[in-house]
């Protein structure tokens, strides 16, 4: 039965058996008829019959009023949703209210946005999975992309092959330049997750900030900026390998939860609290002595371990110098091609120049040097002289090693007594170093070459 306030209101008029809520309020906005369907809205307001309403309903009441026309608004009843019209009632300074649950409307369209959400995120995966997809494709793989035919390549090489066919966790060391990412690439390409991405993080390029969303994703409004859920870069990896380079320069605070990734294969994204499981293989390298951050309390032991499962070592090149020639012949035919000029060989003297240096930019280095070369030089003969005075690595040579300035004198001043210290003509200094008389000269003056004085050998007599 409907609960009324008096029979003369002519309230009789509204049906108590209407299975949605039907309400009357007064000019003032007290509440003056309910039928039985109103309860669960009058509990949720906490609405007795007498008593002015409040909060959002008073304010669709007040706006009604004052307009005349009806105002609609949605409200959360516990475990259901209805929808009520204010609806002012001509000739009179009454409203009405009238209701329509919309409990089952409302969990459709949440349904149908976490669905939408989830295609984003899958659609945003996905071009994600391509860019990586796109790049590898670019690139050349396997152990086929790595040159060298040195003693200390092969066997690197072969330790390469081993492991690429295990889901083993990688650390690969060396210093800056040996091609760590290569390796990283011929141990992908060489496992059975080389048809998933190899998704590579540079972890001393990310912000600090943003390392973590970056590594683990995070969810919408988990931190100012986060629009939408981001998935990270271990879950674009998974079922495929992850690259950690510069495993070394991560924050000590991560650490912890990259372990637990190693570990237990789960994680969180950033205001997340549901668990992740993720299949991802890791390779990891670092330039750092990882045993000294160690010992300065930089990097944590037990995440060492972790990741030292199969230590392969990437050599400098002072360490493998006959491959240099390899090397500088592959840096002469692709820079060659894509800058538009054409060197056939690598004259012996210039051979010989690349392979006294000790190269402390190693193979980077190498490769920057030729490609500069190539810009310098006219005509079909490779010069390296202005390469190398535009060269400014920082001169780090290693017990025994020589700079460029110290190899450019030897050089020139072997090559000026051998000639008798003739600059022009066949026979002459200059054409056995590959370089213009006018050149030779300038260099003879700025490093003060001096002809060697004459041995003398007396002999005496007994």
């Amino acid at each position: 039965m409907s609960t009324t306030i008096s029979e003369s209101e002519g309230l009789n008029n509204f049906p108590d058996e209407n299975p949605n809520p039907v309400m009357r309020l007064s000019k003032e906005g007290r509440l003056l008829y309910a039928n039985l369907a109103s309860q669960p809205l009058l509990k949720s307001w906490n609405q007795k019959l007498g008593d002015k309403i409040n909060g959002a309903a008073m304010s669709k009441f007040n706006q009604a009023s004052k307009s005349g026309s009806q105002q609609q608004h949605d409200f959360d009843c516990g475990h259901r949703v209805f929808t009520v019209v204010f609806a002012p009632v001509a000739d009179s300074d009454c409203i009405n209210l009238y209701a329509l649950e919309i409990t089952g409307k409302k969990i459709v369209e949440q349904a149908l946005q976490t669905a939408l959400d989830e295609v984003r995120l899958l659609k945003n995966r996905l071009q994600q999975e391509n860019h990586y997809l796109q790049d590898e494709i670019k690139q050349v793989h396997g152990i086929d992309a790595i040159i060298g035919n040195s003693e200390v390549q092969e066997k690197l090489l072969q330790k390469v092959a081993q492991v690429a066919k295990t889901d083993s966790t990688v650390l690969i060391l060396g210093e800056t330049g040996t091609g760590k990412e290569l390796l990283a690439r011929a141990i992908h390409a060489g496992s059975q997750r080389q048809d998933r991405p190899l998704v590579k993080v540079n972890c001393a390029a990310l912000p600090t900030g943003l390392i973590e969303s970056e590594l683990f994703g995070h969810e919408k409004g988990s931190f100012t900026g986060a629009t939408a859920r981001k998935i990270g870069r271990f879950e674009l990896a998974d079922g495929g390998t992850i690259f950690l380079d510069e495993i070394g320069d991560l924050p000590l605070e991560l650490q912890a939860k990259l372990l637990r990734v190693l570990q237990e294969g789960e994680l969180e994204r950033v205001g997340g609290n549901s668990t992740i499981s993720v299949n991802v293989r890791v390779i990891a390298a670092t330039n750092r002595n990882l045993a000294d951050s160690i010992a300065a309390g930089e990097f944590r032991e037990d995440l060492y371990y972790r990741l030292n499962v199969f230590p392969v070592q990437s050599p400098p090149l002072r360490n493998r110098k006959n491959d240099i020639a390899l090397l500088a012949h592959h840096f002469l035919q692709k820079y060659g091609a894509k800058i538009g000029k054409r060197f056939d060989t690598i004259d012996a003297v210039v051979l010989a120049r690349l392979q006294a240096y000790d190269w402390p930019g190693n193979v980077r280095e190498l490769e920057n040097i030729i490609e500069r070369a190539i810009i310098l030089s006219e005509g079909s003969s490779l010069q390296l002289e202005e390469a190398f005075d535009l060269n400014v690595t920082p001169q780090r040579p290693q017990q025994g090693g020589k700079t460029i300035k110290q190899v450019e004198q030897e050089m020139m001043q072997n090559a000026l007594e051998v000639c008798g210290w003739k600059i022009e003509g066949d026979s002459g200094a200059a054409v056995r170093l590959g370089v213009a008389p006018s050149t030779l000269r300038e260099r003879i003056k700025k490093y003060g070459l001096k002809r060697a004085a004459p041995v003398i050998v007396k002999y005496l007599s007994a």
